[in-house]
């Protein structure tokens, strides 16, 4: 398959930059089997879904990751992208003042300016009385580094980046982050630190109609997957099938993996929340009995059209990027000529494109 046959027009004037007025006051666009299209609201999801339907939802919390903040000593501007934790071999001792001991951390990081920020190379982050110091530890390839982080927050490092951290809004929106996107950018049922971009179909959801929907018989089960900056990764070759999808860490528990299990036998829908849902759940293994085995770790597994589903049936998603993996996965569930026919109605009907955008229903 080549790349150009997942490329559609987007105006850039249908880019979400703000989430709605209200959490769940977005547009759905709802894809038969059949090809044919609905236009409702996200509210009025519940009517298309049936008592015993099993919707899965990642549970991954957001953490503030981008922290901005100056060189040392020169004073220059630096960024500084988080994006996951590393064993921390040799511990530095505490510094002989520190009250109480300074928490010290090695992270894998984007930084910039990257050509100035080499190993040795100092950095502090400051924000409402919260300090953090950093030293570049390591060079890597693509612009990324290993960054050893220190604080004498009296909560530990992990507090500190809550504090001095900013919102890691996807390169698309262009505008700074502000207090809204804390609660915005941030499922209502997430749990489980670790994502530095929202598992977003699962935004338009409010507690509320979750609710009502486990009241009309709707099942409901959790996973995490802690989605990486991979998720922003173009696809930068020609023929698909040598696309390498970056591995994401992923957990689904052994209820979740019993739900799945009793779905299967009894042929009830399973629905995913989210692409990372689908790929966390087309990443475990389903015996010849229908048992699903619960698993963890990282998986790098690139679904696209050709792919045989295990367990998802439907998907409840966002509108993605031209030519992106995630395209691709909707196009693998649904059919590549149905995707991009209803996403070509989607921009003729002004659609709200990506993360805080418009849904689609794929049934």
């Amino acid at each position: 398959m080549n790349i150009a046959d997942f490329d559609f027009h987007l105006p850039e004037a249908l880019i979400a930059q703000h989430p709605p007025a209200e959490r769940g006051g977005s547009r759905l666009m709802v894809l038969f089997p059949d090809g044919s299209i609905e236009h409702t609201e996200f509210a009025g999801l519940g009517q298309y879904l049936a008592a015993g339907d099993l919707l899965v939802l990642n549970d991954t919390k957001v953490f503030p990751a981008r922290l901005l903040g100056r060189r040392l000593p020169s004073g220059g501007a630096v960024e500084c992208l988080l994006l996951a934790q590393l064993p921390t071999p040799n511990p530095q001792p505490p510094t002989a003042n520190a009250k109480p001991p300074t928490t010290n951390q090695l992270w894998s990081a984007l930084v910039h300016p990257g050509q100035k920020l080499k190993p040795g190379a100092r950095m502090a982050f400051e924000r409402n009385g919260v300090r953090i110091e950093g030293e570049v530890a390591a060079m890597h390839f693509q612009g990324r580094r290993t960054v050893r982080l220190w604080t004498d927050h009296p909560e530990g490092l992990a507090a500190a980046v809550e504090v001095v951290g900013h919102v890691p809004l996807p390169p698309y929106i262009k505008r700074a982050d502000t207090e809204i996107d804390r609660q915005r950018y941030q499922t209502v049922y997430a749990r489980a630190r670790g994502s530095i971009a929202a598992p977003t179909a699962g935004l338009h959801f409010t507690p509320g109609q979750l609710a009502r929907l486990g009241r009309r018989g709707v099942k409901q089960a959790r996973l995490t997957l802690h989605v990486s900056y991979g998720t922003f990764k173009p696809v930068s070759v020609d023929q698909v099938e040598d696309h390498v999808v970056d591995a994401e860490r992923f957990d689904v528990p052994a209820r979740t993996c019993a739900a799945l299990t009793r779905a299967l036998r009894d042929e009830r829908r399973i629905i995913a929340v989210g692409t990372t849902s689908v790929r966390a759940l087309e990443s475990l293994d389903v015996g010849a009995d229908g048992t699903v085995t619960p698993a963890g770790g990282e998986t790098s597994l690139f679904i696209r059209p050709g792919h045989r589903f295990k367990l998802v049936r439907s998907l409840i998603t966002n509108f993605h990027l031209p030519k992106s993996s995630l395209l691709m996965l909707v196009c693998a569930l649904a059919g590549r000529d149905r995707v991009l026919a209803a996403y070509e109605e989607a921009v003729e009907h002004r659609y709200r494109f990506y993360s805080y955008g418009d849904a689609m229903l794929v049934l």
